[in-house]
């Protein structure tokens, strides 16, 4: 069996720069029998997508069904990645699988740099069940430029002890009783929950829920859409929630780090993702096996509250010299018995709802998958990163915590919104 080799490469790719990159690679290249020479295929991951062991049995399987293929895998930082991926896609030496974050599937595609897999995701991969979050930032312009691969989701994690102590004996079915929960749990040395003033995330599920949007496109222009009815009653309901805590309202969710905060046992909830709590119980041993997950509650019962949902797709650059060869690794990857190895092994969201039972015994990734199911993922547009890179939603969201007249603060960060998409 091929052995995987870890070993530090300063980057070969295109003069950028020469940070150090971890490159797995696989011994044993060669030559097949007959003087064929076996083809490449590149493939940048990101750093602490996968663990090697997955890596390993995902080489050591695909290269002995494949054995006229080698791959090689780097493992990139996000840190920069964005000009690196755009210098990648538009050189004669693109690797043949990039992974990127499902946001920014647009800002590459509008490169027409990307290989269409439109095809093989309505042939091959089932795509009419894959998480919209994931697939639906990968689709340009009816095409499917981003293969989905995993997700992500915040979810409530609470303190179960607290919940008995206040006697709650179940976590909340819907919005309302969320509230009342939160309110009951305010008080007697503990916060309700602690959320942040500008944890704009969060904020996004809530205004999706209330049927609003952050930004909408009309005409081929994107405009800020925080200004409406039902975006501004998402933002009341975020008002109301955090204040049964003492979440600071001119911070994120990382100032101070929440799972610091909750790690000190008076706080009864926060929202975050499920690998917050290995750092929670690093911190504080002594909640280990007291903390509990469930869904971002609904409006109504019927179904959890809509939520961004972070992760990854899969692209393959037009430009790669093996790209066949790349879809090829692609569609493997996104297949079933991948994506069932990949979320056991990770515990991540496989990109398909109808996989979710593989993760059921895990609470809380089954409460992530539960809640991705109505995952969605920031406006599909290639300058909503020019956005996030001076954010008006924070200074809105401080705003109105802070009493200011929630419709003019919304108008405000709409329009620095529509600048900021305007290309």
């Amino acid at each position: 069996m091929p052995t995987l080799k870890v070993t530090y490469v300063k980057n070969r790719w295109y003069g950028l720069p020469t940070a150090l990159v971890c490159a797995m690679t696989l011994s044993g290249c060669g030559v097949l029998p007959g003087g064929s020479e076996k083809s490449t295929v590149d493939i940048w991951l990101m750093q602490d997508s996968v663990s090697e062991e997955f890596l390993e049995r995902f080489t050591s399987e695909y290269e002995k069904q494949h054995p006229s293929v080698d791959l090689r895998v780097t493992v990139q930082e996000w840190t920069g990645i964005g000009k690196k991926v755009t210098e990648a896609i538009k050189s004669d030496d693109a690797p043949e699988v990039i992974e990127v974050g499902n946001t920014q599937v647009a800002q590459y595609a509008q490169s027409d740099g990307l290989r269409d897999l439109t095809l093989e995701a309505v042939r091959d991969l089932g795509n009419e069940e894959w998480l919209p979050g994931l697939a639906e930032p990968g689709s340009i312009n009816g095409s499917q430029y981003g293969i989905p691969w995993y997700a992500a989701n915040r979810v409530v994690i609470y303190n179960k002890e607290l919940f008995a102590e206040a006697g709650i004996t179940e976590p909340p079915r819907d919005r309302a009783e969320w509230l009342e929960i939160s309110e009951k749990l305010d008080g007697g040395g503990r916060q309700g929950i602690y959320l942040s003033g500008q944890d704009w995330y969060t904020l996004a599920g809530f205004i999706w829920e209330d049927g609003g949007e952050l930004a909408v496109e009309r005409g081929g222009n994107w405009e800020g859409a925080l200004h409406t009815g039902a975006a501004l009653r998402g933002m009341d309901f975020y008002k109301r929630l955090q204040s049964h805590g003492d979440g600071p309202k001119d911070a994120d969710e990382v100032t101070p780090p929440q799972a610091e905060v909750f790690a000190k046992g008076d706080v009864a909830q926060i929202i975050a993702v499920p690998s917050a709590v290995p750092l929670i119980e690093k911190a504080s041993p002594a909640l280990k096996g007291k903390l509990g997950f469930f869904p971002v509650p609904g409006k109504t019962s019927e179904a959890p509250g809509a939520v961004f949902i972070g992760g990854s797709d899969l692209i393959v650059p037009e430009n790669a010299r093996e790209r066949s060869a790349g879809v090829e690794v692609v569609k493997a990857l996104a297949s079933e018995e991948w994506q069932t190895e990949l979320a056991l092994t990770m515990n991540y969201v496989p990109n398909k709802t109808t996989l979710a039972g593989v993760i059921e015994d895990n609470e809380g990734t089954a409460a992530m998958a539960a809640g991705a199911a109505r995952g969605r993922a920031t406006p599909n547009s290639p300058q909503w990163a020019d956005v996030e890179a001076d954010n008006p939603i924070k200074p809105y969201m401080t705003a109105v915590l802070q009493g200011q007249d929630p419709a003019r603060a919304a108008r405000a960060a709409s329009a620095r919104i529509t600048a900021a998409l305007t290309p």
